[in-house]
């Protein structure tokens, strides 16, 4: 078994989970965690908020994911719906990851302020929504991937903070 963080990635897309188009966002973001951290589940799955609690509660609380990263269901559509169905199963929320995330993302883009994507916990388990576009995946992961490691030692009680 490896000592490793196990993480979990779910990407959010009616379109995809439909084989109407091909998804872009999971090959990016396995690229950036996957050499790090053991990719424990990858999956594509439409945006509907109840399958999403489920798979992240399942996650959380039998797969013992370390962190779960999500992409797309973040923006102003209708059905984009995982920040909401996220805040729902979380213990708390950590803003400063997703406010870091959106102010690095507006220098780049000025729409990067209608993401909603948010950050939080469950139990031991940190859940990032990224943005829908392979491009942001990327930044994204880019802008938090320094603060990954020492935020999984101190849900795992490897570290103490203070």
């Amino acid at each position: 078994m490896s000592d490793r963080f196990r993480v979990a990635l779910i990407v959010l897309s009616d379109r995809a989970a439909r084989g109407d188009r091909a998804d872009a966002c999971l090959p990016v973001m396995r690229e950036a965690l996957g050499e790090i951290y053991d990719v424990v589940r990858a999956i594509v799955m439409e945006d509907d908020p109840s399958a999403l609690q489920a798979e992240l509660i399942d996650l959380c609380d039998t797969h013992g994911a370390d962190l779960i990263v999500t992409s797309g269901g973040t923006g102003l559509a209708p059905r984009d719906r995982t920040p909401q169905a996220t805040a729902a199963i979380l213990d708390y929320e950590v803003p400063g990851i997703s406010e870091a995330i959106r102010a690095e993302s507006m220098r780049i883009v000025r729409s990067a302020m209608l993401s909603r994507g948010i950050a939080g916990v469950r139990h031991r388990t940190l859940i990032i929504n990224l943005p829908g576009s392979p491009k942001a995946v990327a930044e994204s992961i880019e802008i938090i991937a320094s603060i990954l490691p020492h935020a999984l030692e101190l849900l795992a009680g490897v570290v103490l903070d203070g």
